[in-house]
């Protein structure tokens, strides 16, 4: 799927502009959104799986405009949102089935067929059986996915998947997510964990305050902080004083002292040398010295 958005632009009745002219290109695979809380991210998606109107400006998907054709484009969207529930008297594969009653014209055993495969194929087959509400949190991200893939989507909206999740589930969503970016499906990102990007996405944006900051690839952001990271061993009067002056990224506890990823435009003490940059230390670079918000 090719998503052409051109000047799009969600004012809300109080007057708070959720998105301000935002232009973008997505193609197929997974397109990263990442923003801070508040960034717009939210409202973005919302508009683009038709849940809100936009005030202004245009969507194209695959040549069909939005506005003019929104149920054609619901039927061609799977849409995980951050606070994704479910009727909690339903079975794991109950709740699934009654999502495909809704999304698709199946007949039962064709849904039963489908159910299953998805349930597999996020790992939920094993407790197919379990009642939908007595799932993990990680469980319940991913009976959202299956939910979400029903409908066959050309283009999968996932908005915050892995707010909340422990390492070992947030590893899973992401190998998950990574699968079906191999298929024939464009998969949207929307986060605020930086991990989540670098891991799964070869294209991103970076919203601000309802702007786009940034559009490109993780390495090209990465790029633009090369020579800014630094790395340092510090005493403790050392690190109290440079963390009063720098944006500390990381601190380890070393023999008595504390190994140090700082970010500074030069040099920030004699002790410290170049270290290798990340999506991290990029974000934080970004965010402060080209938009000016204190991220620590």
């Amino acid at each position: 799927m090719n998503i052409e958005i051109t000047g799009l632009t969600k004012v809300y009745p109080n007057g708070h502009k959720a998105i301000n002219n935002v232009n973008l290109q997505i193609g197929s695979g997974m397109f990263g959104l990442l923003g801070p809380n508040g960034a717009g991210k939210s409202s973005f998606m919302r508009v683009l799986v038709t849940v809100q109107q936009a005030t202004s400006g245009t969507i194209l998907m695959d040549g069909l405009d939005i506005n003019e054709h929104r149920q054609r484009i619901r039927r061609m969207v799977g849409y995980l949102p951050q606070d994704f529930t479910f009727f909690s008297k339903l079975k794991t594969w109950e709740f699934l089935d009654y999502a495909a009653q809704l999304a698709t014209s199946l007949k039962k055993k064709d849904r039963t067929i489908k159910v299953n495969k998805l349930l597999d194929q996020v790992g939920l087959l094993d407790v197919r059986e379990r009642m939908a509400n007595k799932l993990s949190g990680g469980m319940k991200r991913r009976l959202g996915i299956a939910q979400a893939l029903i409908g066959d989507p050309k283009l999968l909206v996932i908005d915050e998947p892995t707010t909340g999740l422990d390492p070992e589930e947030r590893i899973r969503f992401r190998n998950i997510l990574s699968d079906l970016s191999q298929q024939d499906v464009t998969i949207i990102l929307s986060t605020h964990i930086v991990g989540d990007i670098s891991s799964t996405c070869h294209n991103m944006a970076m919203l601000n305050k309802g702007e786009v900051a940034f559009k490109g690839s993780p390495e090209g952001m990465i790029d633009q902080v090369r020579g800014h990271v630094w790395q340092a061993l510090l005493d403790d009067e050392e690190f109290n004083l440079i963390k009063t002056k720098y944006s500390v990224v990381s601190t380890i506890p070393t023999d008595g002292k504390w190994e140090v990823q700082l970010i500074a435009t030069e040099q920030p003490h004699p002790k410290a040398s170049h270290a290798n940059p990340n999506l991290e230390h990029a974000y934080v670079y970004f965010m402060e010295n080209e938009l000016g918000v204190s991220l620590v």
